[in-house]
C-alpha cells in the first residue's frame, strides 16, 4: 500500500485551511462534520466561508498566511490558487511534523482525502492514490447504491446489544458468532427494514439459545483456490475464507488470495516443496484435527482442486474417523484454468492426443 488507511478523530481539534475558495469551502465543509475546531486564512474568501466564520462555524483571518499559523494545528489543508506557496506551507508543515494534504498535489501531500460514504458512524472512504479522482466517484456512486440508508441506524443497534453480548457470552468467538449470526441474518434484514422490535425479539432469541448452548462444535473446509487468480475464486469459498478462524494453506496459494480472509485469522503454512522440510500429511491431518476440537473454524485452502492430486480424501478420512464436522468447497481446476488463459480448447487438444494414438 502506499498510504496507510486511517480514520482521525478530529473532535475539537485544531485544524488549519490556507486558501478561501470553493476548493476551500468544499474542504470546510466536510471537515465541521468531524467535529474539528477549524482555522481558515485567505487574503479572499468566498461569500460563503464569510457566513460560516459569522456564525462561529469557524475562525477566519483575511490575510496572507504566515508560519505562526502553524502553531498548535493537528491537520493541514492547503487549497490556493498558488503552486509555489502551496508546497512552500507543505514543507513547512512538514518540517513540524504536521500532517498536510495539498489539493490536486499528490506529492506535496502526506495524506490524501479520499471519496466518503458516510452513514454515520459508518464511514467508507475510497482512494485510488491520488491517481484518479474520478475513478473514485465511480465506486463510490456503485457502492451507494449498494449500501443500505439505515445501516449507520444498524451500526449503533449492534452496539447496544454489545453490552448483553458480553454479559451473557463466555469468549469473543462465541460473540463474533453471535454477531455474524445477527449481520447475516434475518434480524439485520428486519432491522433494515423498519421493523426495529421484530429484529430486537430474534436477536435476544439468539442470545438467549447462545448463552444455554454449549461450546459451539469446530469444523472442517477444504476450499479449492483454483489456478491462483484471486477472482476465481468461488463466492462460497470467498465465504468460507472470511469466516475462518484458522487457514491452513499449500506453499503456492498467493498473498493475494490469503489477503481476503479475516485480518485476525491464524494463518499456517502446510506446504511441501521438493527438497526441502515440509509439513507431512499425517501432521496436516493433526493440525486441522486439534484446531477443530478447540472449537474454531478452520479452512484448508488448497491451489486448484482439493481432489485433484490434493490428497484432499486422506484428509477428509482423517476427519471422517476424529468425528469432526467437514464441507468441501470445489476449485477452478488449474489444468482447466491455464488452458482457459492459454486460449486452447480441452475437447480439441484431448482429440488430436487421441487421433495421434
Amino acid at each position: 500500500m502506499n498510504y496507510f488507511p486511517v480514520f482521525f478523530d478530529l473532535t475539537q481539534q485544531a485544524v488549519l485551511v490556507v486558501g478561501g475558495g470553493e476548493v476551500a469551502l468544499r474542504k470546510v465543509l466536510l471537515l465541521e462534520r468531524s467535529g474539528a475546531a477549524i482555522t481558515l486564512v485567505a487574503p479572499q474568501v468566498h461569500p460563503e466561508l464569510e457566513e460560516r466564520a459569522a456564525a462561529g462555524k469557524i475562525k477566519l483571518a483575511v490575510r496572507e498566511f504566515v508560519p505562526d499559523d502553524l502553531k498548535g494545528a493537528r491537520l493541514v489543508i492547503v487549497a490556493t490558487s498558488r503552486r509555489a506557496v502551496n508546497r512552500w506551507i507543505a514543507a513547512l508543515s512538514e518540517a513540524r511534523n504536521i500532517p498536510v494534504n495539498v489539493v490536486d498535489d499528490r506529492e506535496a501531500s502526506r495524506f490524501i482525502v479520499p471519496a466518503i460514504i458516510d452513514r454515520d458512524p459508518v464511514l467508507v472512504a475510497i482512494s485510488t492514490a491520488g491517481t484518479s479522482p474520478v475513478l473514485a466517484r465511480r465506486l463510490r456512486e456503485r457502492l451507494e447504491a449498494a449500501i443500505p440508508k439505515k445501516i449507520g441506524d444498524l451500526a449503533l443497534w449492534l452496539r447496544a446489544l454489545r453490552h448483553s453480548a458480553r454479559r451473557r457470552l463466555r469468549n469473543t468467538d462465541e460473540r463474533r458468532r453471535f454477531f455474524e449470526t445477527i449481520v447475516d441474518g434475518l434480524a439485520a434484514r428486519r432491522f433494515i427494514e423498519g421493523d426495529a422490535h421484530g429484529a430486537q425479539r430474534l436477536a435476544q432469541q439468539l442470545l438467549a439459545g447462545a448463552a444455554s448452548s454449549p461450546r459451539a462444535a469446530g469444523d472442517v473446509t477444504l476450499v479449492g483456490a483454483g489456478p491462483g487468480d484471486p477472482e476465481l475464486l468461488t463466492l462460497k469459498a470467498l465465504r468460507a475464507l472470511q469466516d475462518a478462524d484458522v487457514i491452513l494453506h499449500d506453499r503456492l496459494v498467493p498473498e493475494a488470495l490469503l489477503d481476503l480472509s479475516r485480518r485476525d485469522a491464524a494463518r499456517i503454512c502446510v506446504g511441501k516443496a521438493a527438497g526441502s522440510i515440509g509439513s507431512s500429511q499425517q501432521e496436516i491431518n493433526a493440525l486441522l484435527i486439534e484446531h477443530a476440537l478447540r472449537g474454531k473454524r478452520v479452512v484448508r485452502l488448497k491451489g486448484g482442486d482439493p481432489f485433484i492430486f490434493g490428497r484432499g480424501g486422506e484428509e477428509l478420512e482423517a476427519l471422517s474417523k476424529a468425528h469432526i464436522p467437514f464441507s468441501v468447497i470445489p476449485g477452478v481446476t488449474a489444468a482447466s484454468g491455464c488452458a482457459a488463459y492459454a486460449g486452447i480448447p480441452l475437447r480439441t487438444a484431448t482429440t488430436r492426443t487421441a487421433s495421434r494414438s
